[in-house]
């Protein structure tokens, strides 16, 4: 079924493109033409699977969106919890997360380059501030999730503060955290694409800009596929590390549904 939704996916693009030629499809790159340029040894536009440079682009993206993902697990977790815990915490902090959340991330860019300097450090931050208030505000909304009776039971049994939150807390808000998890690594890629865009030298997002620059539109489509192909694979991995830790999740969904 996924193969002849991809086939149904790829035949949409060529009869649209090279068939039918529809008006507002007809000056994009057909599926040939791109195909033919991204498995040709010897590229028009100098960028294939065969050339150095294509995996160059794209350890470049990977390192970026890795760091700035692991940076705002780490700080979106923490506070995603302590969000979510602690009422009086939550009503100082989440006025002033609520105020930053909506700012798009285009408007970080030019405080991002006088903050930082380089270009890699600004591309960091912009991928790390969509990351990071997806973790955070998924992980507070977990911790929020969980009935109260839990925890009323935990001090019952004589549970003190920190081990309900170690033992009921953390545990309880666990699918929540890698549901925003996994909305985190995407928003991480769209966020990396126009930091590169702006102030990258290498990556996914600097080709596709690049190339729109050259009007060299096949190479366009071509970091396009790519950038699917390594977000799906990201978003995999972070989906397969939490089921490796919520064994009993994936058990209770399992009888849940006999």
């Amino acid at each position: 079924m996924m193969l002849a939704g991809y086939a149904m996916l790829l035949g949409f693009w060529y009869f649209t493109v090279e068939v039918w030629k529809l008006p507002r499809f007809r000056d994009m790159p057909g599926l040939t033409t791109v195909f033919t340029e991204m498995f040709n040894r010897h590229p028009v536009y100098g960028l294939s699977i065969y050339t150095p440079e294509y995996y160059d682009h794209i350890w470049a993206s990977v390192r970026r969106v890795a760091t700035a993902f692991f940076l705002a697990t780490g700080l979106g977790v923490p506070l995603g919890l302590f969000l979510g815990w602690s009422k009086s915490f939550r009503e100082y902090v989440f006025p002033i997360f609520e105020t930053l959340r909506p700012i798009p991330i285009l408007a970080w860019v030019p405080l991002a380059i006088l903050m930082f300097s380089g270009t890699e450090t600004p591309v960091i931050f912009l991928t790390f501030l969509a990351s990071f208030f997806a973790t955070a505000l998924n992980t507070m909304l977990g911790v929020e999730s969980i009935d109260e009776s839990y925890s009323r039971a935990a001090y019952c049994l004589g549970a003190s503060k920190w081990q309900v939150f170690r033992e009921v807390i953390v545990p309880g808000s666990m699918p929540y955290i890698f549901t925003g998890l996994q909305i985190s690594v995407g928003v991480a890629w769209f966020s990396l694409v126009a930091g590169e865009m702006v102030s990258g030298e290498f990556g996914l997002g600097y080709v596709i800009n690049t190339s729109y620059t050259m009007v060299q539109y096949p190479t366009i489509v071509i970091g396009m596929v790519t950038l699917g192909a390594v977000g799906y694979v990201t978003s995999a991995m972070v989906r397969v590390v939490g089921d490796m830790m919520m064994q009993w999740r994936v058990r209770e969904l399992a009888l849940g549904g006999r």
